[in-house]
C-alpha cells in the first residue's frame, strides 16, 4: 500500500493512494474518507513509523556510472554522510537556490525507511527490517564541495534540500527494489535513467553495514546514491524524480 501524510484545509491527515478519472494515484484518501486530487494537498514528507527519522544515511557514489561522471572511481567501502532533519521536505514543495551559485544538481535515490530497531543485522535477514520504501531527491551544490571524499556541511545539508515522497510504500509491495527503474525529468525533458540493479552497495548490504557499528531505529532513513546524468537546476525549474513502483516526486526550484 502507498501511504501519504498531507494537510489540507489547514489539519494534518494520513492518507493513501486513490485513483481518480482513471489516473492511478491521482488523489489520496485521506484518514476521514476524502477523495483529494493531489495538487489540492499540501505535502508532508511521507514517513512512517515515526514522522521523522532519528539519523538520515546518505550514500555517494554508489552507482560506477555516477562515479565515473564525476571521474572518480568507484568506493570499495559505502561514502556516507549524514543529514539533519530540516533537509526534509514534501512532494510538490520549492526547494531554495542560493543565489549566485553555479550549479546545483538533483540525485533521484531510492530511500530505504527503517521498520524495527537493527542491531548486528546479517545480510540473509536485512529485508526483515525494512519498513517500506520512498523516493528522494538529493540536491547538491557542487560551487560547496571542498573535497569529493568529505563533502562539507552546505553541499546537502540545507533546508529544504531534500524532497523526499510522495508516498511510503510498504516493503511488502516491492517486489525487488533492487530492480527498479530510475527517471529525472527537467521541465518535461528526460535528464537521468538508471536502475537499482546497478547499485554497487545493494539495500541487504547497506543494513548489515550501518547496524553493525550502530543502531538502526525505525523510521530512519537510508539514501541510497544516485545513476549519472545529473544536470544544473536554474530557478523556476521543475524537477521530477521517479522510481518504478515507488511514485515519481514533484519539486520546484526557487530562488533565494
Amino acid at each position: 500500500m502507498k501511504h501519504a501524510r498531507v494537510i489540507f484545509e489547514g489539519q494534518a491527515h494520513h492518507g493513501t493512494a486513490h485513483e481518480l478519472n482513471g489516473v492511478p494515484d491521482a488523489a489520496v484518501r485521506l484518514d476521514d474518507g476524502r477523495v483529494v486530487p493531489q495538487a489540492q494537498l499540501t505535502w508532508l514528507p511521507p514517513l512512517a513509523p515515526t514522522p521523522r527519522p532519528r539519523t538520515i544515511l546518505a550514500l555517494g557514489l554508489n552507482y560506477a556510472d555516477h562515479a565515473k561522471e564525476l571521474a572518480f572511481k568507484a568506493p570499495e567501502e559505502p561514502l556516507v554522510f549524514v543529514k539533519g532533519q530540516g533537509t526534509l521536505t514534501g512532494h510538490r514543495q520549492h526547494t531554495i537556490r542560493p543565489a549566485n551559485v553555479e550549479f546545483m544538481h538533483y540525485e533521484c535515490e531510492l530511500a530505504i525507511v527503517v521498520g524495527k530497531t537493527a542491531r548486528r543485522v546479517k545480510r540473509a535477514d536485512a529485508y526483515d527490517f525494512i519498513g517500506g520504501y520512498t523516493v528522494a531527491n538529493d540536491y547538491a551544490i557542487r560551487d560547496y564541495l571542498e573535497n569529493w571524499y568529505r563533502p562539507n556541511l552546505r553541499v546537502k545539508n540545507r533546508d529544504t534540500c531534500t524532497p523526499i515522497g510522495p508516498w511510503f510504500v510498504d516493503a511488502k509491495d516491492v517486489a525487488d527494489p533492487m530492480s527498479l527503474a530510475l527517471r529525472t525529468t527537467v521541465n518535461g525533458k528526460v535528464t537521468q535513467s538508471g536502475n537499482t540493479k546497478d547499485m554497487i552497495f545493494d539495500a541487504p548490504f547497506l543494513i548489515e553495514y550501518f547496524s553493525s557499528f550502530m543502531t538502526l531505529s525505525p523510521g530512519d532513513l537510508i539514501l541510497t546514491g544516485t545513476p549519472d546524468g545529473v544536470v544544473d537546476c536554474r530557478p523556476g525549474e521543475e524537477v521530477v524524480t521517479e522510481i518504478e513502483g515507488i511514485g515519481a516526486l514533484i519539486n520546484t526550484i526557487a530562488q533565494a
